[in-house]
C-alpha cells in the first residue's frame, strides 16, 4: 500500500535547517583544540548528518518502509550519541570550571 504524503511538511522545514550547521562549522576555528575541539569536531559531523538526514525526507515516499525504518533508526541512534557527546562535554567543562 502506498501512502499518499504531501512533500510541503518535509520541504517547509528545509530553510531552518541550515541555521544550525552554518554556525558549528564557523564556530569551528575559534574553538581550541584538545578535548573540546575533538568533541566539536564530532558534534559537527552528526549535525551535518542530521541536515543531510532532513534533506532526503521529501523523498521518504520514494523509499522502501523498511529503507524509512532503518533511515530512522539510525537517526534516532545518531541522536543518542549526540547526546552522550553533548552531556559529557557539558559535564568536562563544569568539572574544569569547578577545579
Amino acid at each position: 500500500m502506498q501512502a499518499n504524503y504531501s512533500l510541503w511538511p518535509s520541504t517547509s522545514r528545509l530553510p531552518p535547517c541550515f541555521c544550525v550547521p552554518v554556525p558549528c562549522v564557523c564556530f569551528r576555528s575559534k574553538i581550541p583544540g584538545g578535548v573540546v575541539g575533538k568533541q566539536w569536531r564530532l558534534l559537527t559531523v552528526l549535525v551535518t548528518l542530521f541536515t543531510v538526514g532532513y534533506f532526503i525526507t521529501p523523498f521518504f515516499t520514494l523509499l522502501p518502509p523498511e529503507i524509512i525504518n532503518l533511515i530512522v533508526a539510525l537517526i534516532f541512534f545518531f541522536g543518542a550519541i549526540y547526546v552522550l557527546i553533548t552531556v559529557r562535554l557539558i559535564y568536562r567543562i563544569i568539572e574544569e570550571l569547578t577545579n
